[in-house]
């Protein structure tokens, strides 16, 4: 069997858990997740149901924290024996410091070359981008050509989700632009998206039905009848997140379709019955 030139790496802000890492082919550095005192690895021994159980059973918001670069260093040091170079694709820089870790981690850890890639993107943007990436090294696309893949679909990435309550939103009061729709009336339903790597507020509408259906919309109206890949991101919404799912098969052309619940840095801030979409049009040659 021919060795894979390439490893990918992405960290758990990405929404994939270890065991999806290794589903696809790719290893996954976890967040650090802290509720009273107690720190947890998220996707490791902290599941997305205890995640959600403990979110809504203490008044204060948990912290999560970056990996570390010896994070990094301890998964380059378990792939540099089978592949050539890693590609680490990680959180925006705007939301994390994880793009500092990886970046310290490459400056030293000297046994294969690392390369690193800003997603300016979180959740399963993220996500999609490092499954790209392992798909791409897996067909034998050396660094450079991954790296330029990653590039590629930066470009064409959108992340577009709504909240069921503003209460996190508050709470949390790290979501850019967002806090434009606090003071609103209790059911506005906030539809928010990812632009140049930060949370911003994109609209906001009446009531959930209307908020998943414009969510719909807006896919609509950016790839039309064009190929694209999909993924349904949620918190604790996942027979919506299924129903959303068959929704955009029947609707689009679908060349791939993830559906996965949002990890604590989205759960944090955006919490429970958050829904939305990741997508990006298939690369051209």
């Amino acid at each position: 069997m021919k060795k894979q030139k390439v490893a990918i790496v992405t960290d758990g802000a990405s929404s994939l858990t270890p065991a999806m890492g290794k589903e696809y082919g790719l290893d996954v550095a976890p967040v650090y997740v802290t509720f009273n005192g107690e720190t947890y690895l998220s996707g490791v021994n902290l599941d997305a149901a205890e995640f959600y159980r403990l979110l809504r059973a203490n008044k204060k918001l948990p912290t999560t924290a970056q990996p570390t670069a010896q994070d990094f260093i301890d998964i380059y040091t378990k792939l540099a024996e089978d592949v050539d170079e890693i590609v680490t694709v990680v959180i925006s820089h705007h939301m994390s410091a994880t793009l500092q870790s990886a970046l310290m981690a490459q400056e030293q850890f000297k046994t294969v070359p690392v390369h690193v890639v800003d997603s300016e993107s979180v959740t399963l943007g993220l996500g999609m981008m490092a499954i790209a990436a392992a798909r791409a090294a897996a067909q034998g696309q050396d660094a450079q050509q991954v790296v330029q893949l990653l590039e590629k679909i930066k470009q064409s990435m959108n992340v577009i989700f709504t909240v069921e309550t503003l209460e996190y939103l508050q709470k949390g009061g790290r979501i850019g632009g967002a806090t434009a729709f606090l003071g609103s009336a209790l059911s506005i339903k906030p539809i928010l998206y990812i632009k140049n790597g930060r949370i911003e507020p994109l609209e906001r509408v009446r009531t959930r039905k209307r908020a998943i259906a414009r969510l719909l919309e807006l896919v609509e109206e950016k790839v039309g009848a064009s190929e694209a890949h999909f993924a349904v991101l949620h918190c604790e919404a996942d027979v919506e997140a299924r129903e959303l799912g068959e929704q955009v098969k029947a609707k689009f052309n679908c060349a791939e379709l993830v559906i996965a619940e949002a990890g604590p840095v989205i759960g944090t801030h955006a919490g429970p019955g958050t829904l939305g979409l990741g997508f990006y049009p298939v690369p051209g040659v």
